[in-house]
């Protein structure tokens, strides 16, 4: 059994590690409730643009002629990644990586074995994490989360884009966390470029069948809408893995405090069990020692 002096140590350990967690646990949930604000209010504006894309474009039969939906031979890959900077956040991180590499061993494993598959990690635990593992990896705009802002998502994006249009790579998808409340964060793969073709909405309507009047023209609202709502798209996902990192944290900070109680509990007891011990063993040397001096 540990002496008093172990186990005292060990409670005061404990009692400082509850204070950070709480303390954690109390910036994770003042941070969430901005970048909450943030995402819902983002969610509308970028729904709606998608679905004038969507309108818009289902009633043209040369849409495939906007370079951002040209579909290639699978040859390049880019794999935009999306982490956190700082870790206690639970498995926020290592479940977009496992997904990442489910993605890859199930749709781009022969583009990994040719070499022709980078990662774009956003989020420097993602960057350590790929380039250990010998990934071919870009480190332009690791740094984005640090500081979330639409001009510099803005340029990430753009440089996606552009290469996706001089042929770098023939398809982009994003992998990240969507947030959907405090304990709940879900893995999404969402392929980026080339744009999907549009299907039926749930209501079975058939947007090919719409005759629209375009004003000013359809090739300007092409050439201004479709990047603009990819980047807004870019923007948005980010959003989401930044609400759901603090998310994810404040349920692990949370967790952590509860752990550390119930450490305390066990500590606490076995403190006193020592303590009992000790002061028994006093009492019968005690005795001991007066009933020899009796005998004597």
């Amino acid at each position: 059994m540990a002496n008093l002096k172990e186990v005292k140590g060990r409670i005061q350990s404990v009692v400082s590690t509850q204070q950070i967690t709480k303390a954690m646990k109390m910036v994770a949930a003042a941070k969430l409730r901005r970048a909450q604000d943030r995402i819902i209010q983002m969610r509308p504006y970028s729904q709606k643009l998608s679905e004038i894309i969507q309108n818009v474009s289902g009633g043209q039969t040369d849409v495939s002629d906007n370079p951002y939906s040209e579909e290639r031979s699978i040859e390049r890959v880019l794999l935009v990644v999306v982490s956190s900077d700082r870790g206690l956040c639970g498995a926020f991180n290592s479940s977009v990586f496992k997904g990442t590499k489910a993605l890859i061993a199930e749709r781009y494993s022969h583009v990994e074995a040719a070499g022709n598959l980078e990662i774009l990690p956003i989020g420097k635990k993602a960057f350590e994490h790929f380039s250990k593992r010998k990934y071919n990896v870009i480190d332009t705009y690791s740094h984005l989360i640090e500081k979330l802002n639409f001009a510099d998502v803005k340029e990430a994006a753009e440089m996606v884009m552009a290469a996706f249009l001089d042929g770098t790579y023939d398809q982009v998808d994003i992998i990240y966390n969507e947030f959907k409340n405090v304990a709940t964060q879900i893995v999404k793969k969402e392929q980026f470029l080339p744009i999907k073709e549009v299907e039926l909405d749930d209501s079975g309507a058939d947007f090919g069948e719409i005759d629209y009047i375009y004003e000013p023209s359809k090739d300007f609202i092409f050439d201004e809408l479709v990047p603009k709502s990819l980047k807004i798209q870019f923007y948005k996902t980010l959003l989401e893995s930044n609400a759901s990192e603090h998310g994810a944290r404040m349920t692990a900070m949370d967790k952590a405090t509860e752990n550390a109680d119930d450490l305390l509990k066990e500590l606490r007891l076995t403190y006193n069990r020592t303590r009992q011990a000790a002061i028994t063993k006093e009492i019968l040397e005690i005795v001991g020692g007066a009933e020899a001096l009796a005998q004597g």
